[in-house]
C-alpha cells in the first residue's frame, strides 16, 4: 500500500478491491483526513465487525466504540478527567510506578545466579507497569502486578494479548467477511476465543466490583458539593452521565486501551534506542542532568513542569509515536450518503485510515520521512509538528472529536517510563542482527516483546 500511496496519482482517495470484490477506499491526503476526522467525523463510524471484535475486550458501550450523539455525550463527560490540568496531577503516579518498574527489574537481575544472565523481556515489565498505572490513575486501585507475577488481572490480559489470530483464524475471518457473516469466527471453539471469553468475564467482574466500591465511597463521603475526581472513574461517576453498565464498559476500555498501547509504545522506544545508540546516550545525558536521582531510598517526586522541560525526551517519544504507531491502521464505514474531497461516498462504503503510511508520507514529512530522527521535533515551531506540512500528517492519535481521548495521558506516562528506564540502564538487543518480526493484534509490537541485555548504571 505504501507503493500505491507514493506512485498512484490521486486527489485524496485510492480505491481498491479485496477478495469477494469488497470495495475499500484509502484516505491519502490532509484534506481528506480533515474531512473524515473533523468536519464530517460523525458521517463515518467503526464498522460493526470492529465494534464486535474490540467490544469483546473493551465492552461495547465505552467511549471507544459508541457512536453519534452517545459518543458526544460520553466524551463531554469524560474530558475533564483527561484535561492537562488533571493529567499533570498524575505525574507523581507515573513517576513512582516507573521507578518501581526499574527497581523490580534490578531485583530480578540480582536474583539470577549467573551475573552474565542479563537479558530482560521489556514487554513483561512494561505491561505490568502500565496496568498498575491505569489502575491507580483510572480507579485509585494499585493492582500491584509489578511485584506480583501471579496477579490474575495481569494474567488474563497476558492470555488475551498473547494469543493473536493465527493464519487459520485470519483465513476464517476473511471467509466470513466474503460471506457477509464476519463475526461467526468469534463463536467457533478456538483457543483464542476461549481466552477472550474467560478473560473478559473476569475483567468485567473486577470492573463492576470497583465501580460499586467507588460509588459506596462517594455516597459515604459526599458533601453535596461538586469535586474534581481524583481518578478517571470517579470523575465519570461524579458527572452523573453514565449508567452502571456504561461505567463498567468505560473501565474495561481504559484498562485495555490504557495499558496495552503505552506498553507497546515503550517496547518500540527501547527497540529504537537499541538501533540508534547515539540517541540513547544523548537522551540519558539529558535525563541524568535534569531529573532527580532514583537511586536514593526515597526519590523525589516529579512535577509536570520538570519533565515537560526536557525537549529531547519529548522529541524521542514523539518520533517513536510517529515512526512506530501502536495501531497502524483503522477503518471507518459511511453511515449515510456523504462526500469526501468532492467525491460522493455512498452509505456502507468502507474507508481505511493508515497512520503507518501517513506518518511516513514523504510529501508530508519530506524526503527523510523513513528515517528515525528525533531532531525533526527540535527547533522553533517544531515541537508539535515535527516539521510536517500538516498536523494531519501525524495520525497516531487521529484528530477531531474521535481522536484518542487519552493521548495527553499516554504521552506523559510514556515520557516518565522511558526517562526512568533510560536513566538507569544501558541496553542493547539480545540479537541485534535478527530480523524484526511483528505480533499482530489490537496493537502491533515486536513479536519477542523486545529482548534486551541490560547494564545498570550507577550515579543516578
Amino acid at each position: 500500500m505504501r507503493q500505491w500511496l507514493e506512485e498512484i496519482p490521486n486527489d485524496g482517495l485510492i480505491r481498491y478491491y479485496m477478495a469477494g470484490n469488497i470495495e475499500r477506499l484509502i484516505v491519502t491526503n490532509p484534506k481528506g483526513l480533515s474531512e473524515i476526522l473533523v468536519t464530517r467525523a460523525y458521517d463515518f463510524e467503526k464498522p460493526p465487525l470492529v465494534q464486535a471484535s474490540l467490544g469483546r475486550i473493551t465492552g461495547e458501550k465505552g467511549v471507544l466504540l459508541v457512536e453519534g450523539a452517545e459518543h458526544k455525550h460520553q466524551r463531554k463527560n469524560l474530558m475533564p478527567a483527561f484535561s492537562y490540568r488533571h493529567v499533570k496531577n498524575l505525574y507523581p503516579i507515573f513517576w513512582s510506578k516507573s521507578i518501581e518498574m526499574v527497581r523490580c527489574i534490578e531485583d530480578d537481575l540480582r536474583s539470577r545466579k549467573d551475573p552474565s544472565d542479563n537479558v530482560v523481556r521489556v514487554a513483561t515489565w512494561s505491561s505490568r507497569a502500565t496496568l498498575d498505572i491505569i489502575g491507580l490513575a483510572g480507579m485509585s486501585r494499585d493492582f500491584n502486578s509489578l511485584h506480583d507475577p501471579t496477579n490474575e488481572l495481569a494474567r488474563q490480559y497476558g492470555r488475551i494479548n498473547g494469543a493473536p489470530p493465527t493464519k487459520f483464524e485470519e483465513a476464517l475471518f476473511l471467509l466470513g467477511l466474503v460471506l457477509g457473516v464476519p463475526t461467526w469466527v468469534h463463536k467457533l471453539p478456538l483457543e483464542r476465543n476461549k481466552f477472550i471469553r474467560e478473560g473478559a468475564g473476569y475483567i468485567r467482574a473486577v470492573a463492576l466490583q470497583m465501580i460499586r466500591e467507588a460509588k459506596d465511597l462517594r455516597d459515604h463521603e459526599h458533601t453535596g458539593q461538586a469535586k474534581d475526581g481524583v481518578d478517571i472513574i470517579s470523575a465519570a461517576i461524579e458527572s452523573g452521565g453514565f449508567s452502571d453498565e456504561e461505567l463498567v464498559d468505560q473501565m474495561m476500555t481504559f484498562l485495555a486501551a490504557g495499558h496495552e498501547t503505552t506498553s507497546t509504545a515503550l517496547q518500540w522506544c527501547i527497540y529504537a534506542l537499541c538501533k540508534y545508540p547515539e540517541v540513547q546516550t544523548r537522551l540519558r545525558n539529558e535525563i541524568r542532568a535534569n531529573l532527580p536521582s532514583i537511586s536514593v531510598e526515597n526519590p523525589e517526586s516529579l512535577s509536570a513542569e520538570t519533565l515537560d522541560a526536557l525537549p529531547y525526551l519529548h522529541a524521542v517519544c514523539n518520533e517513536v509515536f510517529r515512526y512506530h504507531p501502536s495501531v497502524p491502521a483503522t477503518i471507518r464505514v459511511a453511515n449515510c450518503d456523504t462526500s469526501l474531497v468532492g467525491h460522493s461516498i455512498p452509505k456502507g462504503t468502507l474507508l481505511l485510515l493508515l497512520p503507518a503510511l501517513i506518518n511516513h508520507h514523504k510529501e508530508l514529512w519530506g524526503p527523510d520521512a523513513d528515517k528515525f530522527d528525533p531532531e525533526r521535533w527540535l527547533g522553533p515551531g517544531m515541537a508539535n509538528t515535527g516539521g510536517a506540512t500538516s498536523n494531519h500528517a501525524f495520525l497516531t492519535f487521529l484528530h477531531g472529536p474521535r481522536s484518542c481521548i487519552g493521548q495527553g495521558f499516554a504521552k506523559s506516562e510514556l515520557a516518565c517510563m522511558l526517562a526512568a528506564f533510560v536513566g538507569r540502564f544501558k541496553f542493547e538487543l539480545q540479537n541485534p542482527d535478527a530480523e524484526l518480526e511483528l505480533r499482530q493484534g489490537a496493537t502491533v509490537s515486536p513479536r519477542d516483546g523486545v529482548q534486551v541485555r541490560l547494564t545498570p548504571l550507577e550515579g543516578w
